[in-house]
C-alpha cells in the first residue's frame, strides 16, 4: 500500500553551496508539505548505519565520509505518491542523465556528490524519517 509520505535529505554538498531555499522552494512549488525538518550532522556511526545497505560496495567509505562532512537537512515530506513523485523531483543519481528541472540536474555536482537524497520505498521512507524523526517531531 502505497503512503503519502517521503524522506529527503540536502546532502553536505547542497548545505556549503547555499542551495538549501532554493531546493526547499522546488519542493514546495511541486505540491510538497513539509510535515518535518531539521539540520543535523551525522556522525561515522549514523552514516554507516543509515548507508549499511551498501556497507559491502567499494565506496562505502566515501559515502560515510562524504556524508559526515557537514550539515545536512533531513526531512519528511507529505503528498499523494510522495515516494514515487520525488523521486521523479530529484533525477537519476548521476546528474549527467537527469532530466531538465529536476533537483540533481540543477545542484549535483557529480554521482558521488548528488545533493539529495529521497527514499525508494515506501518502507524504506517510512525507516529512513524513523532514523531521524520522533512520531512527535512530524506534524
Amino acid at each position: 500500500m502505497a503512503t503519502n509520505r517521503t524522506f529527503t535529505m540536502l546532502k553536505p554538498d547542497s548545505v556549503e553551496k547555499g542551495y538549501i531555499g532554493a531546493i526547499l522552494e522546488k519542493i514546495n512549488a511541486t505540491g510538497f508539505r513539509i510535515v518535518a525538518m531539521k539540520m543535523t550532522q551525522m556522525t561515522v556511526a549514523d552514516a554507516k548505519e543509515f548507508y549499511a545497505i551498501h556497507s559491502e560496495r567499494p565506496f562505502f567509505g566515501e559515502l560515510v565520509e562524504y556524508m559526515t562532512r557537514g550539515p545536512i537537512i533531513a526531512a519528511v515530506l507529505e503528498k499523494e505518491n510522495a515516494v514515487e513523485d520525488f523521486r521523479a523531483l530529484i533525477g537519476a543519481t548521476n546528474p549527467a542523465e537527469a532530466a531538465e528541472g529536476t533537483i540533481r540536474k540543477m545542484y549535483a555536482a557529480s554521482m558521488g556528490e548528488n545533493a539529495v537524497h529521497g527514499s525508494d520505498s515506501d518502507e524504506n521512507a517510512a525507516i529512513e524519517s524513523a532514523f531521524h524523526f520522533s512520531g512527535r517531531e512530524m506534524f
